[in-house]
């Protein structure tokens, strides 16, 4: 992926978007003489963004909100029965490793939030609540499981681009759901972050 390819495509967007709201304007001014430009405009620019699904040549990004997120209620949950498990080897900042046990399903951003309060080593701030606006939750995942993830969305890649000790094998916890062939798993917490929050603080589930 290219550096700075998100900003390209907002540019571009950007451009595109404003020539149709020219074009609305101008069909939704006549015979409203004293109507206020820049709130038409406005009106046009944002109708426009919000009907932007992506057709064919015209460049533009589909406006799409993050699926609703249960914000760790589901990870709260033990596993049903043995076949759900799904073991997680976390490699702290200080090199130490702590296995815990999730299942089928679990975020990994909030599954660490499950266990970080009797353990603060596996703390992982998260933000932004896994809606794909920071890079709070970066982590590194062993290259054996990471050729088993699906590939990140380009809105991941473009956190990523922001988040600290950046690796080949790099991925956002909130966006790594554990399935049964991911048992095992190995993911370092790198040696630092873009910490949100007050130095200190530990990120709790809620």
């Amino acid at each position: 992926m290219w550096r700075f390819s998100g900003l390209h495509c907002w540019r571009q967007s950007r451009t595109q978007v404003l020539s149709v709201a020219k074009d609305s304007f101008s069909t939704a001014a006549r015979g409203a003489p004293h109507h206020d430009f820049s709130q038409t405009a406005l009106s046009c620019v944002n109708r426009h963004l919000l009907q932007g699904s992506r057709r064919p040549g015209n460049g533009l990004r589909s406006l799409r909100s993050t699926a609703p997120s249960q914000h760790g209620e589901y990870e709260m949950q033990d596993a049903k029965s043995p076949d759900e498990v799904v073991r997680v080897v976390f490699i702290a900042r200080d090199g130490s490793r702590h296995e815990i046990n999730g299942k089928v399903g679990d975020n990994l951003l909030y599954l660490a939030h499950r266990y970080q309060k009797e353990n603060a080593a596996l703390a992982l701030e998260g933000s932004c609540e896994a809606s794909l606006a920071c890079s709070t939750c970066h982590v590194v995942v062993s290259q054996q499981f990471y050729d088993l993830l699906p590939e990140p969305k380009e809105e991941e890649d473009d956190m990523l681009d922001l988040a600290a000790c950046l690796t080949s094998t790099s991925r956002l916890g909130c966006q790594i759901v554990l399935e049964k062939n991911l048992d095992g798993i190995e993911v370092t917490l790198p040696a630092y972050s873009r910490n949100y929050y007050v130095d200190g603080h530990v990120p709790e589930p809620h």
